[in-house]
C-alpha cells in the first residue's frame, strides 16, 4: 500500500494552494469534515489524510 489517502487527493486538487503549509488551517479544515462524514457513514480512514 502507498499510504495515499485524502491527503493525496487534496494534493491533485488543491495542492499548490493548501499542501506544503501553505494554508493549513484550510486542511485542517477538509480533514476535519473528511473525518466527521466518514464517521457518519461509518467509515475509516486509510492511507494519510493530509498532504
Amino acid at each position: 500500500m502507498n499510504n495515499a489517502g485524502f491527503g493525496q487527493t487534496i494534493r491533485s486538487i488543491n495542492g499548490a494552494l493548501e499542501c506544503d503549509g501553505k494554508n493549513p488551517a484550510q486542511v485542517d479544515s477538509r480533514v476535519n469534515n473528511y473525518n466527521r462524514f466518514l464517521q457518519i457513514l461509518g467509515g475509516t480512514a486509510v492511507g494519510n489524510s493530509r498532504c
